[in-house]
């Protein structure tokens, strides 16, 4: 990467040249987010005269929010602008609900880099600037954001498009100040377009800008670099606290699993980060700081067979002797739920979770022969049964063979229960009743309660 120096007005080519030397070389597709205003026109007009000496393919996308009554003004000047210069152009509508719980700016950048995730490129570039970033870092400090958030936005990092590894998106522009970047437009004779709603104060961003900000900067006249650097020092940290998070989660989890003593044996501090950390890798949302610590309460003081459930976004973290781990949130099915079962190998369970497999096998599991006595059923536990899957000892509740196997709760409500008539005859991950085991060289079925989240 190339280093973090403001460059000047003049030396703004040989800049963002040196910051996408790795981006811009023969065969690779490079594209250009084009909103119109004066930073992306000026990023595309650099990029372009760059695409001179270089052999990369080049070509720009342009996201219509559809916000603005001048929204298809500024893609049809997108498009022209490209014509003009060549550059293949993809135009992106999208809808962005007005009354979205995380704003409308919000909701608009998640459709936006939806639409970005759509490309087939190998580099996206971005045009923010140093003013973007001082911005950012402030309004993430002002919201309460932690270290990530206090990075504000990464020079480069890895996208997640069509392209797979290797697609990346990348600010070139980062230590560039806004007045640079129009000192450069004037002096190429650029046309850009203006966002009216730049101008409301309405919007968070645009009060820091035009209220607090200009006030800051008669008494801190440098504090865009200043906001810059903290934000690369913040940057810095986290990087160190994800390598932490790394080291952490190679001894605390185990095929999925966060085990609770070493989370115990931390300090709150790393037993949070190691908790972020594997609430991402499980494909959890990043919770407030209150949740978060309110459920390391929950975890560290969760003792033997107590039963944690904790939801979020759909998901649901569970505690079971030692171990947590992340499910899906189901509801749970009707108690009086039962089917007919006829012999198929395989059956398919949404409503509990699974896929229940009969494995043909000889001289094991469920004698076939003995089936054809009474209707076969498939029942949830009402409480009260009782299996005998060793004939050399008694029969036992069905409740108590299900703790010696180690089986959860949550999932005992939803583990299928063979019967012949009125008799249980068989329970995946438990076994099946003697009376109805295969003999030595019978044909028989061996019962394997597949879960759907884990394969």
């Amino acid at each position: 990467m190339a280093s973090s120096k403001k460059p000047a007005s003049s030396d703004l080519l040989l800049s963002v040249s040196d910051r996408l030397h790795s981006q811009l070389t023969p065969g690779r597709h490079v594209t250009v987010a084009l909103s119109g205003g004066v930073d992306s026109v000026v990023l595309l007009h650099l990029v372009h005269r760059l695409r001179r000496e270089r052999e990369f393919s080049l070509s720009a996308i342009h996201v219509n929010h559809q916000i603005s009554p001048h929204a298809a003004d500024w893609a049809g000047f997108c498009a022209a602008l490209c014509a003009k210069l060549h550059v293949p152009l993809a135009v992106k509508t999208i809808r962005v609900p007005r009354r979205s719980q995380a704003g409308l700016e919000a909701a608009a950048r998640s459709l936006r880099y939806r639409a970005f995730a759509e490309l087939d490129t190998d580099c996206l570039l971005l045009a923010h600037h140093l003013d973007d970033q001082a911005e950012t870092v402030l309004l993430n400090l002002l919201r309460g954001a932690g270290v990530r958030g206090a990075a504000a936005m990464p020079e480069v990092r890895e996208g997640e498009g069509v392209r797979g590894e290797g697609w990346v998106i990348v600010r070139p522009l980062l230590d560039v100040p806004r007045a640079a970047l129009a000192a450069y437009a004037k002096k190429h004779h650029l046309a850009w377009i203006e966002d009216e709603s730049n101008l409301d104060a309405a919007f968070t961003r645009n009060y820091l800008r035009h209220a607090v900000l200009p006030a800051i900067e008669q008494r801190f006249p440098a504090y865009r670099q200043t906001l810059a650097r903290a934000a690369r020092h913040f940057a810095e940290a986290d990087s160190l606290l994800d390598e932490l998070a790394a080291i952490d989660m190679a001894s605390a989890v185990r095929e999925g699993k966060l085990k609770l003593a070493l989370l115990q044996e931390y300090s709150p501090a790393r037993a949070k980060n190691l908790l972020r950390a594997y609430f991402a890798a499980q494909g959890m949302p990043a919770l407030d700081a209150e949740r978060l610590q309110e459920w390391l309460r929950q975890l560290i003081q969760a003792r033997g067979d107590s039963r944690v459930e904790l939801g979020v976004a759909g998901l649901v973290l569970r505690h079971y002797r030692g171990e947590a781990w992340v499910e899906p949130a189901t509801p749970g099915p009707a108690a009086d739920w039962q089917i007919t079962w006829r012999g198929e190998h395989e059956l398919a369970l949404p409503e509990l979770g699974g896929r229940l497999l009969m494995i043909p096998v000889q001289g094991e599991g469920l004698s076939v022969a003995k089936l054809g006595a009474a209707p076969l059923t498939l029942r949830l536990r009402q409480g009260g049964e009782k299996l005998k899957p060793d004939c050399g000892r008694p029969r036992k509740t069905l409740k108590h063979l299900l703790q010696e196997a180690g089986i959860p709760p949550w999932q005992r409500e939803r583990l299928p229960l063979l019967y012949c008539g009125e008799t249980l005859v068989a329970a995946s991950g438990i076994g099946v009743d003697c009376a109805y085991q295969a003999a030595p060289g019978e044909p028989g079925l061996r019962l394997a309660w597949v879960l759907t989240y884990t394969e």
